[in-house]
């Protein structure tokens, strides 16, 4: 089905809900829609970060601590 008879036959069903389940409704699209969102911000970050290299510096820092500097070892 195209999007649009989609959101129609959606708006349409959703007129004949009482109103406390358009409510529940409505949430459930906010938080569709908040996630949606959050994915898209986030990908970007990601993206962004890929392309500046910004953290490329942590490739090259030394290592200054090993095995022997530990005060407790768990096995």
């Amino acid at each position: 089905m195209e999007r649009e008879v989609l959101v129609r036959n959606t708006v349409g069903m959703i007129g004949q809900l009482p109103t406390k389940r358009v409510q529940e409704v409505n949430d459930f699209v906010e938080f569709i829609t908040r996630r949606t969102g959050d994915a898209m911000i986030t990908k970007g970050l990601q993206q962004l970060t890929s392309i500046s290299h910004s953290n490329d510096f942590l490739n090259d820092e030394p290592e200054i601590y090993s095995v022997n500097d530990l005060k407790v070892k768990y096995v």
